[in-house]
């Protein structure tokens, strides 16, 4: 198992972003992507999730590249965006049993997510009346809902209090144990000792080329 990143590039609209960017995840590696605000971090995420294609380079998951079966490769991962995307009527449970209705991955038991993100007592709640971290909890329980090798995390910790970054880093630290792999974007520094880092400023794009007018 591993995801590999090389020469890659991406751009937002016509505005470049990174390039020359790569790197190298095997069983049990977190990569905490780190940069200024719009330096890339939640584009490179949804790029390694395969939503849209780089605009150089090669994302490849156990030496294929991604588009080559992107079906089978999205079964594998748990995407995580910044943008919990909740469906403000539907309760906890209900929203977890959405959630894995449209990944088709079978849910147990939607009392054990809850519970592990500390939502158990939450589970009848409309999504509506959940506070900001609550939300954000909630949409971190697919984690423990299903399994998937690969986690893709954007903002993890927002909104989360010390207690609750306890939790996501037990859920990581577990993970990693277990074989799988992390790539999270986050402002707030997580308890996880062992992580590698990847700081986007250190891959700027090519600078335009003017033309001199005479």
């Amino acid at each position: 198992m591993r995801l590999t990143a090389r020469g890659l590039a991406a751009a937002r609209g016509e505005r470049p972003l990174f390039a020359g960017l790569g790197f190298a995840l095997a069983a049990g590696d977190v990569l905490v992507l780190t940069g200024p605000n719009g330096s890339g971090k939640s584009s490179l995420l949804r790029l390694a999730a395969g939503f849209g294609r780089p605009t150089a380079g090669c994302l490849s998951w156990d030496g294929k590249a991604l588009a080559d079966d992107l079906e089978s490769y999205r079964a594998q991962i748990h995407y995580v965006g910044h943008q919990e995307a909740l469906k403000p009527a539907l309760s906890a449970v209900e929203m977890l049993r959405f959630w894995s209705d449209l990944a088709e991955r079978p849910l147990r038991d939607p009392a054990e997510p809850l519970a592990a993100l500390g939502l158990g007592h939450k589970a009848a709640t409309p999504c509506r009346f959940l506070s900001s971290g609550q939300r954000r909890r909630l949409a971190l329980a697919r984690l423990v809902a299903w399994t998937a090798p690969l986690w893709l995390l954007d903002e993890p910790t927002v909104g989360l209090d010390d207690e609750a970054l306890g939790l996501i880093a037990g859920l990581i630290e577990r993970h990693r144990v277990a074989g799988g792999i992390v790539v999270l974007s986050t402002h707030q520094p997580l308890p996880l000792a062992g992580v590698q880092s990847l700081s986007l400023a250190d891959f700027p794009p090519p600078r335009p080329r003017v033309t001199a007018e005479w």
